[in-house]
């Protein structure tokens, strides 16, 4: 009996076609004003996440800058918040759920949950009690 455990295939690429709270996220966050509007300007992106092996890389692409991550589940890394701050990241798939959490080392923490489906993936942001929800569309290959 194989007792591995299949996971969900998270991979492709979506166009952002919702967001709610964005905004307030970042300014919960305390990220700066004129950081924020220049984020906000960025919010119509794509999410395109693929996988090579074990290691995925998490693209976010938007007329003004791509951020990419590349991150094994199940194994936390340094990384940067938006801001440029360091923390800790860590992503771990829950069926077809990518959870990430970032943590920086004065407590800061964030988590993120991509919901991915056929046609879409939910974004849910959460910071204390500031919740944003970004929807991305699948978009053809």
């Amino acid at each position: 009996m194989d007792s591995k455990v299949e996971t969900a295939d998270i991979t492709g690429r979506w166009d952002l076609y919702n967001s709610e709270g964005f905004e307030d996220y970042l300014k919960a966050v305390g990220v700066n004003f004129i950081l924020r509007k220049l984020i906000s300007r960025m919010a119509a992106s794509t999410l395109e996440i693929t996988k090579d092996g074990d290691e995925y890389t998490m693209k976010t692409i938007s007329s003004m800058k791509t951020i990419e991550t590349k991150f094994k589940l199940d194994q936390e890394f340094d990384d940067k918040l938006m801001d440029g701050r360091e923390c800790r990241t860590l992503f771990v798939l829950d069926g077809n759920v990518l959870k990430q959490r970032q943590r920086t080392p004065d407590g800061f923490e964030t988590n993120v949950e991509r919901e991915v489906t056929k046609e879409e993936v939910i974004t849910t942001i959460r910071y204390k009690d500031v919740t944003c929800v970004r929807k991305f569309r699948k978009t053809a290959t």
